[in-house]
């Protein structure tokens, strides 16, 4: 094999590798024909896993219509009750939203989503979530997102459809995975831990905030979201969730000690 052989098989092999850990998430699809549009524009461009969660109708014919061609993906395709089973195993989540809603995150345009996933450290899975076609994604799946990607458009007319959007993303993701070469790598003892595990610290934080009777029992959503956003920030990596679990646990032991000293 030739040197340029060579470098198109490494490219080769590296597009597959990187774009293999990519899981396209639909939430709560209503037109089983979006589903075969997605399927087909994933095709396109290298994409393979794709992932529903409570999809109305699926498997239907219009999907099968739709996919023109692209009918293994919808074979394959993941479907979940929930969206935590569906980012399960992912490092990182990031959702796509034409609009804010009542708490602000860190926002990229799909390029710069597109060169993040590609720098992500592991061998983990990236998310990528589109939701219910009229209203996108909620509020709370919104806070499962360490990042929102917005796209682009005409301001005085934004209306994409869902298949156009993850055409759009899984473009972009293909580029970068083409031109990575160039991308910045981050350091190589990050490993940032999975979604399951940031849901069980928050839950942790949650329970540790209420023990030491810093969070209002009554109203404890809008704390919570911002301390989301934080940490959703900063991506902690596993032993950084082992010394925040550690650090939260003795807040809990201490707060008994004085409430057994109290009474």
């Amino acid at each position: 094999m030739n040197s340029k052989a060579a470098q198109d098989s490494r490219l080769t092999s590296r597009v597959a590798a990187f774009l293999g850990r990519i899981r396209i998430v639909l939430i709560d699809t209503t037109h089983p024909g979006n589903i075969g549009a997605t399927a087909r524009a994933m095709k396109v461009m290298g994409l393979e896993r794709l992932h529903l969660v409570a999809p109305k109708v699926f498997p239907h014919a219009d999907a099968t219509a739709r996919a023109s061609g692209a009918d293994d993906l919808l074979q394959h395709a993941r479907v979940h009750e929930s969206l935590e089973q569906a980012i399960q195993g992912c490092s990182l989540v990031l959702g796509t939203s034409a609009r804010l809603r009542s708490l602000s995150m860190p926002q990229l345009n799909v390029r710069k989503a597109a060169e993040q996933a590609m720098t992500e450290p592991g061998q983990q899975d990236i998310a990528i979530l589109f939701g219910r076609e009229r209203h996108g994604l909620t509020n709370e799946q919104i806070q499962r997102c360490h990042r929102l990607v917005h796209i682009e458009t005409n301001p005085e007319y934004g209306s994409l459809n869902i298949a156009q959007a993850v055409q759009l993303m899984a473009y972009e993701l293909r580029m970068a995975a083409l031109g990575s070469g160039a991308v910045e790598k981050p350091p190589t003892d990050w490993q940032p831990v999975d979604a399951g595990q940031m849901e069980l610290f928050y839950e942790h934080l949650e329970q540790a905030l209420l023990d030491v009777e810093f969070l209002n029992p009554r109203q404890p959503k809008k704390l919570m979201m911002r301390l989301r956003r934080l940490f959703n920030r900063a991506r902690p990596d596993q032993n950084e969730i082992n010394i925040l679990r550690g650090i939260l646990a003795a807040a809990q032991r201490a707060a008994g000690k004085r409430q057994g000293t109290d009474d």
